[in-house]
């Protein structure tokens, strides 16, 4: 009997033991939370309770050298439901396919998803979005956005780009200058009680959004408006795949304008334009999509053709391989290893000089001044001028130089490379590489932002660019000036002759491969005063039909917009 009253007594503490211990861990743990974790909870409780909804900042617009708006904003709304919140689910869908317009299987698959909070749809007009308002429906949030908006539509298309629903830049500027642009977005704080309503004795809080910063470029909209014109005249004129034009400053690298026709309409640019309208539906339509956004400029590489006898002619005068007085003989052709190449006058032009060779823009002459550089001498050229790098311009999607490696480059390819061919570069190369030819030696920068200004017109940023000075001397810049002075003046550019202004230039006509299909490339590149340059005109126009030499087609294009931006320049 008192084994069993000591057994007890033992179980007793045993027990008494364990239920003190956790007692006292229990508060120990309570006191734990309470004074050391406060915060910690306090914020899980508040975040529990707590429902947010983002409010879209305004993204920043970009503007022309002048100040004229090329990228904007339209105040719209987004339309969505928060499913716990809804008390009439019927009536929600019924105003919501009415208003918006969509069908009620689409709007009722919405509703009745179970989320945090569901989209129904945005850039929604401010009209469309007060009148839902008005119906007071429980559940519903109609809040602000901004679509954004291209007041003069296809207008630069190509360069600035476009946003997506989300208004982050797609393409082009847009894409470029993204985090400049975009601003900050800013939130709607709501209370929410267990079952995910709100509380409506407390008040929401917003934090306001930060609209982003205002884009300055370098593009003129008058010049660029009136080549545009010029490119649509020549494509349809011409009936050709496309056309672009370059307009810059050669001195610095400022872009002027850059057109791509055909181009699209960046408020609509998911909608195919004419030329790929067949496609729309189809399971190409992504490849033209993609397509009709691309900045040939930019992103496609051709054969330049004769315009390239700048450069073969730059380097020869550097290397004194070559005077401009020097005679030369063409009787049509000139027989490289086992191969004839041909002059584009098959009867030959007989005796000229090297400037006179310039002006005919003669094949056996440069075939004749490429074979005295030499591959290996040719070639340090192409690395010096900088046509092996990109240009740096800032779009994206800048492809760069085909060209043969220096051990390929036999004496065909040495012959073929002097007047233009068998490698390929963009026309933002060329136009570079030109303009740091006869401005005096410095290789620019080709660039679109200038500057960046906040909500207070306040300026953030200058963009600056470093040239690289020295790539060929003074001399031979000065001498190119003159040369291709002449070639307008009195050669195959004549075209683009202007009474009372010094133009420069050079024609091209290159065939595009694979050779079989005959398609060519008809170009002219321009610039004035020829001695002292201030405007570069580049006109690339593909596969013209009818008549193709640049000389004939793309030189009298450059003569107009050089007739119209000279005294718009007050040049």
């Amino acid at each position: 009997m008192e084994r069993n009253k000591t057994y007890n007594r033992r179980k007793i503490c045993i027990f008494g033991g364990i239920a003190f211990l956790c007692g006292f861990f229990l508060v120990g743990r309570l006191i734990y939370l309470m004074l050391f974790q406060h915060d910690y909870y306090s914020k899980k409780a508040i975040d529990l309770q707590q429902r947010e909804r983002q409010i879209k900042a305004a993204r920043g617009e970009i503007v022309d050298r002048n100040g004229v708006v090329l990228a904007t904003n339209e105040a719209v709304c987004t339309i969505s439901v928060i499913h716990n919140q809804i008390t009439d689910e019927e009536k929600v869908i019924a105003v919501l396919s009415e208003e918006l317009g969509l069908s009620e299987e689409y709007v009722r698959k919405r509703v009745e998803k179970v989320t945090s909070i569901e989209k129904i749809k945005s850039n929604v007009s401010k009209e469309t979005g007060q009148k839902i308002l008005s119906y007071q429906l429980d559940g519903v949030k109609v809040d602000e956005d901004y679509r954004r908006v291209y007041p003069y539509n296809e207008l630069a298309s190509k360069v600035l780009g476009f946003t997506g629903s989300d208004n982050q830049g797609i393409i082009g500027l847009e894409s470029k200058y993204d985090s400049v642009l975009q601003g900050q977005d800013g939130t709607i704080l709501t209370f929410t009680d267990a079952r995910g309503r709100e509380m409506g004795d407390l008040e929401e809080s917003r934090i306001e959004p930060v609209e982003g910063d205002t884009l300055k470029i370098t593009i003129d909209y008058n010049i660029q408006a009136f080549c545009t014109q010029m490119a649509q005249k020549a494509y349809l004129q011409k009936e050709a795949d496309s056309v672009s034009i370059l307009v810059m400053n050669p001195q610095n690298g400022e872009m002027l304008a850059m057109v791509n026709y055909p181009e699209f309409n960046p408020n609509d640019p998911f909608t195919l334009i004419e030329q790929y309208s067949e496609y729309t539906g189809t399971e190409e339509e992504n490849n033209y999509l993609n397509e009709m956004w691309r900045n040939g400029c930019v992103s496609d590489t051709y054969e330049p053709g004769s315009i390239f006898k700048i450069i073969t002619t730059a380097a020869a005068l550097e290397e004194n391989v070559v005077s401009v007085n020097e005679s030369f003989y063409c009787p049509g052709y000139i027989l490289v290893e086992d191969r004839r190449i041909r002059c584009h006058k098959t009867v030959g032009h007989g005796s000229q000089t090297f400037e006179e060779g310039l002006e005919n823009s003669c094949n056996p002459v440069f075939i004749t001044v490429g074979s005295r550089l030499g591959a290996s001498t040719f070639y340090h050229y192409f690395e010096k001028f900088g046509l092996l790098d990109k240009t740096g311009i800032d779009l994206p999607g800048e492809a760069a130089t085909i060209m043969h490696k220096e051990e390929n480059i036999g004496p065909v390819e040495l012959a073929t490379i002097s007047f233009g061919q068998s490698f390929q570069v963009t026309p933002i190369q060329m136009a570079t590489t030109v303009s740091s030819l006869i401005n005096g030696g410095t290789r620019v920068v080709p660039h679109f932002a200038m500057s960046i200004t906040d909500s207070q017109t306040q300026t953030v940023q200058e963009y600056t660019y470093e040239g690289l000075e020295g790539i060929c001397s003074e001399e031979t810049s000065e001498m190119l000036q003159y040369l291709l002075e002449q070639v307008v003046s009195d050669g195959g550019g004549s075209k683009a002759y202007i009474e009372g202004y010094e133009i420069g230039g050079k024609t091209a006509t290159s065939q595009t491969l694979p050779r079989s299909q005959n398609k060519y490339i008809s170009s002219f590149l321009g610039f004035a005063p020829a001695s002292n340059p201030e405007v570069l005109v580049m006109v690339i126009i593909n596969n013209p039909q009818g008549i193709y030499y640049g000389g004939t087609i793309a030189a009298p294009i450059a003569r107009e917009i050089f007739e119209n931006i000279l005294p718009y320049l007050d040049k």
